[in-house]
């Protein structure tokens, strides 16, 4: 009782709702909407940094950025299948001029329509298609919690469109790069579900028995390669359109968040008449594959703000340094050194307000600023500064260029 008293205490100081107010990162206003984020300054730039990180990531392992509408036509979710078997998540359509459009749920019909606007060679395949594309999709007032469970958020979204001779290679590489992203942000531990549709309620679903047994043999196989042996079945977990891989990551007290998936859809290609000219000379279909690896972003800093308790490792911290000068005399210097910082691109602050130093130290401290610089008379005729790291308080006077040097050495290292 006392450990799990404990360990509730510790949790609810980690609220992210409770920590994005106080680190000014995002609010929620009942007049713009519930389940409906607004990002202040600091909470916008932690989400470019991680938006920037992941989307550089997938460029450099073989992807090709493209951007899609926040909107579409019915009929393209229509012929999507959306209408039918994702409707409780959809928001109603709204008619322009002649026609009824609605707030996109998915990424993945837009992308099917650009890989359709041209002939494919299957020298042209594996085609690995990446956006960070933001999705509306109704819930409902009772599950709304914070970040975690949002009504518009951005995916890092990706559709791999490949051969069936490509698909466990592709596979592979997949939960290769989840685990590279996701180890690089501080989470090692997953718990893996394999999620497949419910045999009782086949009218949820569509497509054939041999195509879904197919795609689950695909991922059943690529998460034992990868080394995922103790891998759980989640029946009925699947979309409508075919089975997935679910990662749940564990938190620093230990919880389970479902971040990232990874599903296989023979479905939608067969829908929309998707081909390739194979070997032969001959039409075939391919495999797609659908992956969020970081999930929902907004979801993704949810949890990332409690498993650090808002204290993001340095690479992270949307200010790295905090600069404090000790009185009036010593602001010139202290914007001299901010030059040099931003000449480094290392994001700083300067605290000069007509305060006595210990009050800005703590107020810097609240922030969970990764350093705190003091300048006074002797840092100044030195060139340093006093250094103070958090976590560890006071690590006493350095020249300014070995700080330099040793924070970049944590950014680039991603510590």
């Amino acid at each position: 009782l006392d450990e799990y008293l404990k360990m509730q205490e510790e949790a609810e100081k980690r609220d992210h709702r409770k920590l994005g107010k106080e680190l000014d990162l995002f609010i929620f206003d009942d007049e713009v909407g519930a389940g409906l984020p607004l990002w202040l300054p600091k909470g916008a730039l932690l989400m470019y940094l991680i938006k920037e990180f992941a989307f550089i990531t997938y460029l450099n392992s073989g992807y090709e950025p493209v951007s899609t509408p926040h909107i579409a036509s019915t009929k393209l979710f229509s012929h999507s299948g959306h209408l039918d078997f994702y409707k409780e998540n959809l928001y109603s359509p709204f008619k322009i001029e002649n026609e009824h459009y609605m707030v996109k749920p998915m990424n993945c019909p837009f992308h099917v329509k650009m890989y359709k606007s041209k002939m494919h060679s299957y020298r042209d395949l594996p085609i690995r298609w990446t956006e960070m594309g933001t999705v509306y999709r109704y819930e409902r007032s009772g599950v709304l919690h914070g970040l975690t469970r949002v009504r518009g958020f951005t995916q890092d979204d990706a559709h791999i469109i490949c051969t069936d001779d490509q698909l466990n290679e592709e596979l592979l590489k997949a939960i290769k790069l989840t685990k590279y992203i996701l180890n690089s942000f501080g989470f090692s531990k997953f718990e893996v579900n394999l999620s497949n549709r419910d045999p009782k309620k086949k009218k949820n679903y569509i497509g054939t028995d041999p195509g879904w047994k197919e795609a689950e043999n695909a991922l059943k196989l690529s998460l034992i390669k990868s080394g995922f042996k103790n891998f759980v079945y989640d029946i009925g977990g699947a979309v409508f359109y075919g089975p997935k891989i679910d990662i749940k990551i564990s938190d620093a007290l230990g919880r389970a968040w479902q971040l990232s998936t990874i599903q296989v859809d023979f479905n939608l290609p067969e829908r929309f008449d998707m081909v390739y000219i194979d070997k032969d000379g001959k039409e075939a279909t391919p495999f797609m594959i659908h992956r969020a690896l970081l999930g929902s972003l907004e979801r993704f800093i949810g949890v990332l703000i409690e498993h650090y308790a808002g204290a993001f490792p340095v690479w992270l911290a949307p200010v790295q340094v905090k600069i404090l000068t000790i009185s009036e005399e010593q602001v010139e210097y202290a914007l001299e050194v901010i030059n040099q910082f931003k000449m480094s691109k290392i994001r700083v602050e300067i605290d000069d307000r007509d305060e006595k130093i210990g009050k800005k130290i703590r107020d810097a401290e609240i922030e969970k600023i990764p350093f705190i610089l003091v300048i006074g008379g002797r840092e100044m005729s030195s060139n340093s500064v006093a250094v103070r790291e958090r976590g560890k308080g006071d690590l006493g006077s350095m020249k300014l260029d070995k700080f330099t040097c040793e924070i970049k050495e944590k950014i680039e290292k991603k510590l």
